[in-house]
């Protein structure tokens, strides 16, 4: 998962949906809980990428192993036959 899916997965963990998914009465439940542990996550690991990805002063074989897990892949460039 890259860094922008992983902030995308945070939004969606948070993003109000009228409450429990199982229903509970109250709205701190901790069903609740769980979902807002699993939004941190996300968005800690989107924090993480964004932060190795930034080009600040890293070995390059240690920013190309941070690109393979959380970059955004290019798109394929298209040739002008196409």
């Amino acid at each position: 998962m890259t860094g922008p899916e992983h902030f995308r997965e945070a939004q969606m963990e948070l993003a109000p949906d009228g409450g429990c998914e199982y229903g509970c009465p109250h709205a701190a439940c901790a069903h609740e809980m769980a979902r807002i542990a699993r939004a941190q996550v996300h968005a800690t690991l989107a924090l993480a990428a964004a932060t190795a990805l930034s080009g600040f002063d890293m070995p390059t074989y240690d920013y190309e192993a941070w690109y393979a897990a959380g970059a955004t892949p290019r798109p394929a460039e298209s040739s002008p036959d196409q």
